[in-house]
């Protein structure tokens, strides 16, 4: 006779959660290690009571986040999921209604970087009692539509429990996805909430301990052996690691292929990191926001591999940068589409198995001294690049976005975490920071979401409570989403938040006025008489905004008061910011290759005129890679 156990469909799935786990290279972890969540109609008599029966002490099945807001809610939990090298993820539950349509724009960011996320918004009732409820979307067409379906396409997998015992298989289904280093991404279960409290007799064997094994495949022998073919036959090869290296835990695999081989490394945004920055094979960020020596390496090589990486706009300048006739590729990448772009010998492998084969195809091999030197020099050129940007200034005035950076990287030890997300941030990290250690660079890039930088430092405090956490963020993300500080302030995490007030969205003014737009709509000032844009900064203060949502606020008005301010806020046991004021006049250097960014094409002021010509004049190198 089969053992059943009587609880809700919302008491299942928590005892369900408790019991997943996920298994690699023999050490085991939870699959979901706590949720998220914020209550509403649509989930606090389902979900909300259920975590109330389970337990909420220190032993509880799934420990419970209050968040503030459901986009944050996702943030956080993708923070934690990238820290965990995917390997443990969170579930996050929302009410029906705005609650749930606040997950698209989190579910989006998850899913496009391939970081897991369960997703468990409430849904109106499957059974109709009445018909609205509050917050139901009437479509005249559909009347099984709800609003829970605009996370259909930000989804890797979507299910809507309509019956109890739907559960089973959209539990099952919902942890494969998330456990598998192809498919994950955002998985949204959609509960119904009548569904959610309503009982059924459950087999025990559901709620047994299941073990997700994350695999480790080789590349196909044939492919290995035609790219180390590949590999011996190019003059000047250059491998590009991305994200895939990180969340393989294959920096030591690259590291011993690059002294072995002499291949030099650049990064993309997400695979900052992989080699430590002192590396004598690392030479810095690739495409739009990267180093000038790696992109002259691009733009000469007759090989790119990469590794781990979907090769987007930026890290190909738009199909401009890998600018020799002959050049090919070999992707090693774990998704197939991913390693068939650009027309690569593709290698579909983990990226830690994969490196560590082609490793021992290549034996005896290694890159001619010539294009070593030359990597070399550019490496030593660019580093003095790097030292006069970020140098201290000798007055009082304020510092340049690179100081703050400099100011940053003397303060942060090695197993810090820097966490950013959008803005001119992201370009000059790319460039300038210095990684020491593989998971001090954090940047979310895929989506490049403002606001994602607190809670997804709530996220990877919660998973690595070891290191010290700072968010990088400029006045325009802050005032996208400071929300979760009240979070950080609750759980005591002490996260550190540097502040930069820049008086409006610096990357997108300079991209506006690049593109013939005269940086219309981008600062953060008063009108003046033509309606424009062009008065007096606006007399906001988001130093004191911070401190009365209950963070400790230090204000730096120099290089060596910020200086300070940083040391002390590395020391501090709760949730701390420094604010600076930047001199708007940066010194960072120029990005080494071009985004394509259409301009008009037809247009009267002069400023859309020249920078049509010039859009033309890049646009012309674009090429298909066949």
């Amino acid at each position: 006779m089969t053992t059943t156990i009587r609880l809700t469909v919302a008491q299942a799935l928590i005892r369900f959660l408790a019991a997943q786990y996920t298994e690699r290279d023999g050490a085991r972890q939870r699959l979901i290690d706590s949720c998220w969540g914020i209550f509403g109609h649509g989930n606090v008599a389902g979900l909300g009571q259920a975590l109330v029966e389970s337990g909420q002490g220190p032993d509880a099945p799934l420990p419970f986040h209050q968040g503030r807001n459901e986009q944050a809610m996702v943030h956080a939990a993708v923070g934690f999921a990238r820290q965990r090298d995917r390997l443990s993820a969170q579930a996050v539950t929302t009410s029906i209604g705005p609650g749930a349509t606040n997950l698209v724009t989190g579910a989006a960011l998850a899913t496009i970087n391939r970081l897991p996320v369960l997703l468990l918004p409430g849904d109106t009732f499957a059974t109709r009692p009445a018909d609205p409820v509050l917050q139901q979307l009437e479509h005249p067409g559909a009347g099984d539509l709800s609003v829970n379906d605009t996370l259909r396409p930000v989804s890797r997998w979507f299910d809507r429990v309509h019956r109890p015992e739907a559960l089973i298989p959209a539990a099952l289904g919902a942890m494969r996805v998330l456990a598998d280093p192809v498919e994950t991404g955002a998985v949204t279960l959609a509960l119904p909430q009548d569904v959610q409290a309503e009982a059924y007799d459950w087999p025990a064997a559901f709620f047994h301990e299941r073990v997700w094994r994350v695999p480790r495949p080789g590349p196909d022998p044939d492919a290995l052996a035609q790219a180390a073919a590949m590999v011996r036959a190019a003059h000047r090869p250059l491998l590009i690691a991305g994200g895939g290296v990180h969340h393989s835990a294959a920096q030591d695999a690259l590291c011993a292929l690059v002294d072995a081989t002499g291949i030099p490394v650049a990064t993309t945004q997400a695979g900052k990191g992989a080699l430590r920055h002192d590396h004598p094979g690392e030479v810095g960020g690739v495409g739009h926001t990267g180093t000038a020596v790696a992109n002259d390496l691009a733009r000469t090589a007759d090989l790119v591999i990469g590794v781990g990486t979907r090769f987007t706009d930026f890290t190909t300048a738009s199909h401009t940068l890998f600018a020799d006739p002959a050049v090919r590729f070999v992707h090693l990448n774990i998704a197939s589409a991913d390693a068939h772009k650009l027309a690569a010998l593709p290698l579909v492998a983990d990226a830690r198995t994969g490196l560590r084969e082609l490793s021992g195809a290549l034996a005896g091999y290694r890159v001619d001294s010539s294009w070593a030197r030359a990597y070399a020099a550019g490496k030593e050129r660019w580093e003095a690049v790097v030292d006069a940007a970020t140098a201290p200034r000798g007055d009082t005035g304020p510092p340049t976005q690179p100081q703050v950076l400099g100011a940053l990287a003397a303060t942060v030890g090695d197993e810090d975490v820097i966490i950013n997300a959008a803005g001119s941030l992201p370009g000059d990290l790319h460039k300038l920071w210095r990684a020491r250690s593989p998971r001090q660079y954090h940047l979310e890039y895929g989506y490049s979401c403002m606001g994602y930088e607190i809670p997804a430092a709530i996220g990877v405090a919660l998973a690595a409570p070891e290191r010290a956490v700072w968010a990088l963020v400029g006045d325009g993300t802050y005032l996208m989403m400071p929300t979760e500080i009240v979070t950080a302030v609750q759980e005591d995490l002490p996260i550190k938040l540097v502040l930069i007030q820049n008086h409006g969205y610096a990357s997108i003014g300079g991209l506006s006025q690049a593109t013939g737009a005269e940086r219309f709509g981008t600062d953060y000032r008063f009108r003046t008489a033509d309606g424009a844009y062009h008065g007096a900064p606006l007399p906001v203060d988001l130093a004191a905004n911070a401190a009365s949502l209950g963070m400790t606020v230090l204000r730096a008005h120099s290089c060596q008061e910020l200086r300070e301010a940083l040391a002390v806020a590395r020391e501090a046991r709760g949730p701390v910011a420094v604010y600076v004021e930047t001199d708007p006049d940066s010194n960072a250097p120029d990005a080494q290759a071009w985004w394509d960014v259409p301009v008009a094409q037809v247009a009267g002021r002069p400023a859309a005129v020249g920078a049509r010509a010039g859009y033309e004049r890049e646009a012309a190198a674009r090429r298909r890679y066949l």
